[in-house]
């Protein structure tokens, strides 16, 4: 028997699947993606609830929102949808690092300087490096903050009430995914090609496995660390930069000098989620916090300059 439906029923069985699915993904474990999703939401989170007073309400009352969406492109890897087609994720994957060793300071400071991705690209195929190897984080949260200055900037000009909430619901989805990577560059796993155990020389004896960036960002974090932890370590003045892209370098170098400092931590001893020394614990929340700060500045650089003419 075929059964027929009014457009009212199916509206309620539609609207009963969305909760259904909405319960559904607050039971799915932290951990079950690769900061991994703890880590991810708490840098969200700490930055939206550090805005300053002067950013627009319906931002500020956005936060947990905000925190949610900021694994977003990790989701993004699922592994049914992977083995669908593997365009998405060979197309976004190298968005989530910037692998600063792989190529000549002097090289990668001319192709970072470079208009946008693509002259990023060929200034490193000169020089005999893949920019998809590489990776283009740099350019993945340039491109995301500047979309979202200029929904700012839309928003400031909505003709009324009804496009400005529409208006909203794209920021607050651009906000949140551009989270995503700023909090990955906090993270000196995503600046280097010793992203998961050392690799070539290695003098100083570091960790050569293969569960070191898993065991650091996501079995760790979730394990030790607090969004309680990563508010007392923020700064508490946010800053509007001059110019985003200087900003974005130079956070991304303060990351990279980091990597050996990561690795000499695991050395003395392994991060796990049962780890308890009080340096493991200072440095992962110093790189949080570090990533909530930037976020929150970014969030705040891009309302602030949208203004701009």
């Amino acid at each position: 028997m075929i059964a027929f439906f009014s457009r009212a029923a199916l509206r309620q069985q539609r609207a009963r699947i969305a909760v259904g699915l909405c319960a559904a993904s607050m039971l799915i474990p932290l951990n079950a993606f690769a900061w991994g999703d703890a880590g991810h939401r708490m840098i969200g989170l700490a930055a939206a609830q550090r805005m300053p007073a002067e950013m627009p309400a319906f931002f500020r009352v956005a936060s947990q929102q905000l925190a949610y969406l900021n694994p977003e492109p990790d989701r993004w890897k699922d592994r049914t949808e992977r083995a669908l087609d593997p365009a998405l994720e060979g197309s976004t994957s190298p968005g989530h690092y910037i692998d600063m060793d792989l190529v000549a300071p002097a090289v990668l400071g001319a192709a970072l300087r470079a208009p946008n991705r693509y002259a990023f690209a060929d200034t490193l195929r000169a020089a005999g490096a893949v920019a998809s190897t590489v990776g283009f984080l740099p350019f993945e949260i340039l491109e995301l903050a500047q979309k979202l200055r200029g929904d700012f900037r839309l928003w400031r000009i909505a003709p009324d009430s009804t496009v400005r909430a529409w208006i909203e619901a794209r920021i607050i989805d651009d906000a949140g995914v551009l989270g995503h990577y700023v909090a990955d560059g906090s993270n000196p796993h995503h600046t280097t090609k010793n992203h998961n155990g050392w690799v070539g020389d290695n003098p100083k004896g570091f960790m050569l496995d293969k569960t070191f960036h898993s065991r650091f960002e996501s079995q760790y974090v979730q394990g030790q660390i607090k969004l309680s932890d990563v508010l007392a370590s923020m700064s508490s003045a946010p800053r509007v930069f001059p110019t985003l892209r200087d900003a974005v370098i130079a956070y991304l170098n303060g990351s990279f000098a980091e990597v050996e400092h990561l690795y000499a931590i695991d050395k003395a001893t392994p991060f796990q989620p049962d780890a308890t020394t009080s340096e493991q614990k200072a440095f992962a929340t110093a790189r949080l916090a570090a990533g909530a700060e930037m976020l929150r500045d970014v969030w705040w650089t891009a309302w602030m300059t949208s203004g701009q003419k």
